[in-house]
């Protein structure tokens, strides 16, 4: 109860705590608002400051740009280097030590935010893309000849001309005619941009640490604006994310010496020289806010308390009725609830596993007991002289042994499944001579009881499973049905595959099973017919361990039956799936 107070009151706290804190910081990100801060007037002139870096190398000549726009605002503008070294100011003003930068001014590291744009460096910034005079002239040619191969057709072309000094043909007419008269007449790269090309290519090259040959290639119908603004069209090195940014890189590194250095941008008031107002709490405000908190605070308190008080008392209902002999009786749909009910179920799962395991070891007991005592019978009657000890002795008492130790191998498996420890070593069976193995084991024990074997396989022969298991198994079905079987009857095996599963079928024309104990079939220790116990010789755990072994080889086993007429017991497993190293199953099965 202490720790669940003390928990809600730091958890309280601190959630009135923050929530005071993003008041704060929203009623000051308000008020910065109020005051004039447009994001429209930010990005004129951030944008009129960009330009006027792309196109020149350093800040001297910024001075009438600053006051021009200083009167438009009606704001103090000044640039700083990063240590707040005055560069040049709109007027003088107080100190900016308290101030925040709008904004770093970068023609080759663009705040997108501001420009709305994809790139990061600016299309003004030319640099050494520049075409000289006589370069200008010739793609001013070329130009010419383009639209003079337009078709006359009402829409005559224009001559514009890019940043860097090439001309560039337009046309309003057809797109495809103006690209046809385009190919006849390409713009070819002048020297002063081929130049820049390959020396971009080496600071690529340099950044990604492979050959100094060039990765930047040009096409041969380019111009310098489309070098400067649209990399897709000329580059053709690495495209994986390191070399687009050794890309940005390269581009930043040579056109730096032809732009003015980045600087921090300040607005700030003429007067104050601030750039904001920041939210002061009066006196009066923190008594308001400091009686909101403690009235909250004491409320929390109080539910906290309450309920505190029931999840307690549900507690202590529940450990008393864990460690009562009744059920626990919590009637709510919430989390007590549904544990009170998960407690009851556990504790009905406890009394039923106790139940089978009582009832297990009493069926232990009882098919040990019978072996045991007529084993002793005997061989006490041979001490007193009542027996011979002859033959038929021996092999009466090698009988029982083999009995018992059937028994015994059984349990032991059961045992190992149910742990976890059932261990299988999987290879590629031939199906045909395994079960021809299990009939030719079967067989003196068929002829003796009058029984006929036999086996019919269909399509693939080869399956994915360990033999010996795979034999154990349908050696107990065929067991299992010779045993139950008159004399003159029929055990016959059968394989099929059909979708990557191999289905065995073993059906004899026995006793079968009634309807009503088809679902005991997989119990363990469970007959048909208990009378028949010691005749039949079976240990009751026969179909419990080809259950086990049938789940380890991820399969399923049925079994479909007619009193008077026959049993027929249905095994289907993967063919080609890996089986479980061990056994992770602990579903009951058991022999008729």
């Amino acid at each position: 109860m202490t720790r669940l107070l003390v928990t809600a009151i730091l958890i309280t706290l601190l959630a009135v705590a923050t929530t005071a804190w993003l008041a704060t910081r929203t009623a000051t990100q308000a008020i910065r608002q109020a005051q004039g801060r447009s994001l429209t007037d930010e990005k004129v002139l951030y944008d009129a400051l960009i330009g006027y870096a792309a196109t020149h190398r350093d800040w001297s000549g910024v001075s009438p740009l600053l006051s021009e726009q200083a009167r438009k605002l009606r704001q103090r503008i000044t640039l700083t280097d990063d240590d707040r070294r005055v560069l040049a100011e709109s007027s003088p003003g107080p100190s900016l030590a308290s101030a925040n930068p709008s904004a770093t001014v970068d023609p080759l590291d663009l705040d997108l935010t501001l420009t709305g744009g994809t790139s990061t460096i600016d299309a003004r910034v030319v640099g050494p893309y520049r075409l000289t005079r006589a370069e200008s002239h010739q793609s001013y040619l070329e130009a010419v000849s383009v639209l003079r191969c337009l078709p006359e057709t009402g829409n005559p072309g224009k001559i514009v001309t890019s940043r860097n000094g090439r001309s560039l043909p337009e046309s309003k007419g057809s797109p495809e005619e103006l690209a046809a008269c385009r190919n006849r007449f390409p713009s070819t790269v002048t020297q002063t941009e081929a130049q820049a090309l390959r020396k971009l290519g080496r600071l690529v090259s340099s950044c990604l640490g492979v050959s100094p040959r060039s990765p930047v290639t040009v096409p041969r119908i380019t111009t310098a604006a489309s070098v400067v603004t649209d990399q897709k069209n000329w580059y053709s090195g690495p495209t994986t994310a390191e070399g687009r940014t050794c890309l940005q890189e390269a581009r930043r590194k040579q056109l730096r010496p032809y732009a003015a250095p980045a600087v921090q941008l300040f607005v700030t008031d003429p007067d104050t020289g601030l750039t904001g107002t920041a939210f002061v709490l009066s006196r009066d405000n923190v008594r308001r806010i400091v009686g909101v908190t403690g009235g909250v605070l004491l409320f929390v308190v109080l539910i906290t308390v309450l309920l505190g008080r029931q999840m307690v008392r549900r507690l202590h209902t529940l450990t008393e009725g864990a460690a009562g002999p009744g059920p626990i009786v919590i009637s709510s749909r919430d989390e007590f609830g549904y544990l009170a009910e998960a407690l009851n179920q556990a504790r009905a799962r406890r009394d039923r596993a106790e139940a089978l395991r009582r009832a297990m070891v009493g069926d232990v007991a009882h098919e040990l007991r019978n072996p045991i005592t007529t084993m002793r019978g005997w061989l006490e009657a041979a001490q007193d002289g009542l027996a011979d000890t002859d033959r038929q002795l021996v092999d009466l008492l090698h009988d029982e042994t083999m009995h018992l130790h059937h028994i015994i191998d059984d349990l032991a498996d059961l045992a190992a499944a149910d742990a976890g420890t059932l261990r299988m070593h999987t290879e590629t069976v031939d199906l045909p001579d395994l079960l021809a193995q299990v009939l030719e084991v079967h067989r003196n024990a068929a002829e003796t009881a009058g029984v006929t074997l036999s086996v019919r396989t269909h399509g693939e022969t080869e399956l994915t499973a360990d033999p010996v298991r795979l034999r154990q198994l349908i050696g107990n079905l065929v067991s299992n049905g010779i045993r139950y079987t008159p004399r003159g009857g029929r055990v016959t095996l059968h394989s099929a595959c059909e979708h990557d599963v191999m289905t065995l079928t073993v059906t004899d024309t026995g006793i079968g099973i009634a309807p009503d104990n088809l679902s005991r079939v997989f119990d363990r220790f469970w007959r048909a017919d208990e009378s028949r116990t010691r005749a039949s010789g079976g240990s009751g755990l026969g179909l419990a361990v080809a259950r086990q072994i049938t789940d380890l080889h991820h399969g399923t086993i049925t079994v479909d039956s007619t009193p008077g007429r026959g049993t027929t017991f249905s095994v289907r497993i993967p063919m080609h799936r890996e089986v479980a190293l061990h056994n992770s199953f602990t579903a009951p099965a058991d022999d008729r």
